[in-house]
């Protein structure tokens, strides 16, 4: 039980792990599915939020297949440590949760639209956890980058909050902020499942269509 709690509390800020001035590793330049550069900042005119939504591996695996997404890449936001190993993420110590950068064009799709996708292929009740995943590491989470994403995902929660209530399921969870530092994951968790097909999928969705 005591396991239980340490791993699904966030920790404060002045316990979190020291981390690192560098990164310990290095990141591939480019997304293999896509062939667009994953680590570059996004190209004039193109929009980029970072999502979370239990284990990385298979959330960026469903937001490299939507229309009008340019790249995406795995890494660790909303936590303290600064430069996280894969493993100090897992260890519930810094504060990061496990999300994807995914970049779009807003030309040729919507930030509803991937706000539909995020909400549907996940629970986003479920806290400090995603299904069997605990941690504060599988937290929902929106990080938006414009007033306008922010209003947005504000405003499609309050949209799907009393479609999955009445079903039996707790309040939505999902942090919505603002998006502060961020790191890349180490080269081996991007793109896994294009690298692995058989790999580890965690979606724990609640199986409720997004409302027209």
């Amino acid at each position: 039980m005591s396991f239980f709690k340490r791993n699904t509390a966030l920790v404060e800020p002045e316990a979190a792990l020291p981390g690192r001035v560098e990164p310990g590793y290095a990141v591939p330049a480019d997304n293999i599915v896509l062939g667009t550069p994953q680590t570059a900042p996004a190209p004039p005119g193109f929009e980029e939020v970072w999502f979370g939504t239990g284990c990385f591996w298979g959330t960026e695996e469903i937001f490299w297949q939507q229309p009008g997404v340019y790249t995406t890449a795995v890494g660790y936001a909303g936590g303290y440590t600064p430069n996280p190993t894969y493993d100090e993420v897992c260890t519930g110590r810094t504060g990061h949760t496990e999300a994807i950068r995914v970049v779009y064009d807003p030309t040729k799709t919507t930030f509803t639209d991937l706000l539909k996708v995020f909400w549907e292929t996940h629970d986003p009740t479920q806290g400090m956890r995603q299904g069997n995943d605990l941690g504060s590491q599988y937290r929902s989470a929106i990080y938006y980058t414009t007033d306008e994403q922010r209003a947005e995902a504000e405003r499609t929660r309050d949209l799907y909050a009393p479609v999955i209530k009445p079903l039996g399921y707790g309040d939505i969870t999902t942090e919505i902020a603002p998006l502060g530092s961020f790191y890349y994951a180490e080269g081996y968790h991007q793109q896994y499942l294009y690298k692995n097909p058989n790999g580890y999928r965690c979606h724990s969705k609640t199986g409720v269509p997004f409302p027209e």
